[in-house]
């Protein structure tokens, strides 16, 4: 068995106070003699049950040790109240795996791995710089971070070529100066063909990403926590020299939705955005670089390419919105220290690898992202997956309602850019405390 950089720097830091009665990972062998250290582990998570279970198999048969750990996948939306409900009636799992989009509402729940037994250096020597969203202060880290999937820009290729448009756009600049080139629209200003979908909420396939990768691309990082530990909310903010970069992400994002524009180049008659992609009418799509074998199966002649999000052409540092899984322990976890044990090994250099080609997501380990991939859309994941960052949300149906409401303020008239951030800004509050 090969040794990961984060295994190496653990097999250092762990001593007497190691995690929980957690085993000595010096004595740790790799062929494990036939012994099972690890015991039965069981996993909840809200990746498709049919990848992890594929990774598990693959890993068990070079990893003896790694047999008895299995995986039962759990919606999202429900699984902090199934956690509950599993941990008041003894039934808890060993290992949660989800995204931080479900880490407040799960954070109650898990117990946390002290910094004594994983230093900040070690984590942050062994991991992308978004996985430090699962620190828990001076409590140490919430989980052990497992796959990014970053938000991508799927380009129609075919339509992009017709009209002279040889990459895919770079920064959101060049971007809206295509919409004329490429928007289709009846003289009654209907589309028939949209550029991208943007500016609406409720028919935008991942709008709740979009926006978040808006706002933190602005500096704005949605949310914090406060000096006495609770998390705010941060929207609204204006800058020293007066400029409110919300407003300035709301603007640019509902223009796409205005018929007096000439960026307009959707609305919310119009089917959702992935379908439209996928239906061929839709010229560029943002989504998630996992879904590129959804949008192959549903549409196998559809002839897309996969490349970065676009970023502002002003700006010093590339940052993307995206889903970082990782591994936490729940508290009333039966074998605790052989589910530590567990999510360590999938931190192995061929446990990443193989985690990432049955997922089509890119790993969270720092060592696996040096070389990028053959295959095209996994080598722009893993190039995104070094800056793809994420926020203290509350659940994402919860997020969407805030958002949703926002948006649907903008473009109604009810409000202006700022005013809708300020409103948005006291309903996250109230959900975030």
């Amino acid at each position: 068995m090969k040794i990961s950089l984060f295994q190496g720097i653990l097999f250092g830091v762990f001593g007497v106070a190691a995690l929980i009665g957690l085993f000595v990972f010096a004595t740790y062998t790799s062929n494990n003699s036939g012994t099972n250290t690890i015991g039965t582990v069981v996993i909840w998570g809200t990746l498709p049950s049919a990848d992890i279970e594929s990774v598990l198999t693959t890993i068990a048969q070079t990893e003896q040790s790694m047999k008895g750990v299995s995986y039962v996948q759990r919606d999202a939306a429900t699984l902090p109240t199934d956690l509950a409900s599993a941990i008041a009636t003894g039934g808890a799992p060993d290992l949660v795996l989800a995204s931080q989009e479900e880490l407040l509402a799960l954070a109650k729940f898990i117990a946390p791995i002290p910094s004594s037994s994983l230093s900040a250096s070690a984590f942050a020597n062994s991991f992308v710089s978004g996985a430090n969203i699962f620190s828990a202060g001076n409590a140490g880290y919430y989980g052990v971070p497992f796959l990014v999937d970053p938000l991508v820009l799927f380009s129609n290729r075919p339509i992009l070529s017709s009209a002279g448009v040889a990459r895919p756009p770079a920064t959101w600049e060049s971007l809206t100066g295509l919409v004329p080139n490429i928007a289709t629209l009846t003289s009654s200003r209907q589309v028939t063909r949209g550029l991208i979908a943007l500016g609406t909420y409720d028919n935008v396939h991942n709008a709740r990403g979009i926006l978040s990768s808006l706002f933190l691309q602005q500096n704005l990082p949605i949310s914090f926590y406060s000096a006495n530990g609770v998390p705010v909310a941060n929207l609204g903010a204006v800058s020293s020299a007066g400029a409110t970069p919300g407003s300035a992400v709301l603007s640019f994002y509902t223009q796409f939705t205005d018929p007096s524009k000439v960026s307009y180049t959707w609305n919310s008659s119009l089917v959702d955005s992935q379908q439209a992609f996928v239906a061929g009418d839709l010229a560029l799509y943002l989504g998630y670089a996992s879904e590129a074998r959804y949008l192959r199966a549903a549409n196998p002649n559809l002839n897309f390419s996969v490349s970065t999000l676009p970023q502002p052409a002003t700006a010093q540092f590339k940052s993307a919105y995206g889903l970082i899984y990782a591994f936490m322990t729940p508290r009333g976890a039966k074998n605790p220290g052989g589910a530590f044990q567990a999510a360590v090994i999938l931190t192995n250099p061929a446990e990443q690898d193989a985690a990432a080609a049955a997922t089509g997501l890119a790993p969270a380990t720092l060592s696996q992202l040096v070389v990028a991939p053959a295959d095209p859309i996994a080598a722009v994941a893993y190039t995104e997956a070094l800056y793809t960052s994420g926020w203290l949300s509350p659940m994402p149906a919860s997020t969407d309602t805030v958002f949703s409401g926002m948006i649907g303020n903008v473009i109604s008239g009810r409000l202006n850019p700022q005013s809708a951030l300020v409103s948005a800004e006291q309903s996250l509050n109230s959900l975030l405390q």
